[in-house]
């Protein structure tokens, strides 16, 4: 059985789980912080979550683990068959966490307590407006994020806003969800049961994280 290391508190982790959960594949979830001890590190370079331990060894970096789950589950897919509109998946998330993702995670201190200096909040809401405008060239939105078709893109995305928009909106003014218009698409992605079932496990995860503090 494919098992799933990591915890509900990186949104990482939750795109990978909602693509198992949409596969209906059987997993089992190893709850760990990303530890960086000898024994992880065998599994994981980096020390990072999530990791996926398969029957033939383990897979970290979140697009490796989807595409594996793309190539190794083929049905259903959330991938195009068409090279052109696969590559176009790819383009979206991978811009997804350049642009939007990774800049955003540079003022996520303020989830702690740490607000971040002017010169960094300046820096996060210079990119973050480039980051859009690319952004809104590629989605779709019709009614998924690359088209018609429920793609990997679409957890990507959502579980990238369920982190991002706290940062742009601390650090940049920004609200996220209405600069990229995805909010029917917000909408429609928190109402499948693979959302509901990987956010209620994170939103118990911080609740039990709370009380043992």
């Amino acid at each position: 059985m494919l098992k799933l290391h990591g915890a509900p508190m990186s949104n990482y982790y939750n795109m990978v789980k909602v693509a198992l959960l949409e596969k209906r594949l059987p997993f089992e979830e190893v709850l760990q912080p990303p530890p960086q001890d000898a024994p992880y590190l065998v599994k994981s370079p980096m020390g990072k979550i999530p990791t996926l331990e398969t029957e033939r060894g383990y897979i970290t970096e979140t697009h490796a683990i989807l595409e594996y789950l793309e190539d190794a589950y083929p049905v259903p897919s959330f991938r195009p068959a068409d090279p052109f509109a696969r590559a176009k998946v790819r383009e979206l998330t991978q811009s997804t966490e350049l642009y939007i993702e990774l800049v955003a995670r540079r003022g996520l201190g303020v989830l702690f307590g740490r607000p971040g200096a002017d010169d960094v909040k300046a820096g996060i809401k210079a990119d973050l407006e480039k980051g859009i405008k690319a952004m809104n060239r590629l989605t779709k939105f019709g009614p998924w994020v690359a088209g018609q078709d429920l793609s990997y893109a679409d957890f990507v995305l959502y579980y990238t806003l369920a982190l991002g928009v706290v940062s742009a909106k601390a650090n940049a003014d920004i609200d996220l969800v209405a600069e990229l218009g995805a909010g029917a698409w917000m909408t429609r992605m928190a109402a499948r049961d693979s959302v509901k079932t990987a956010d209620a496990a994170a939103a118990a995860f911080r609740r039990q994280k709370a009380a043992n503090r």
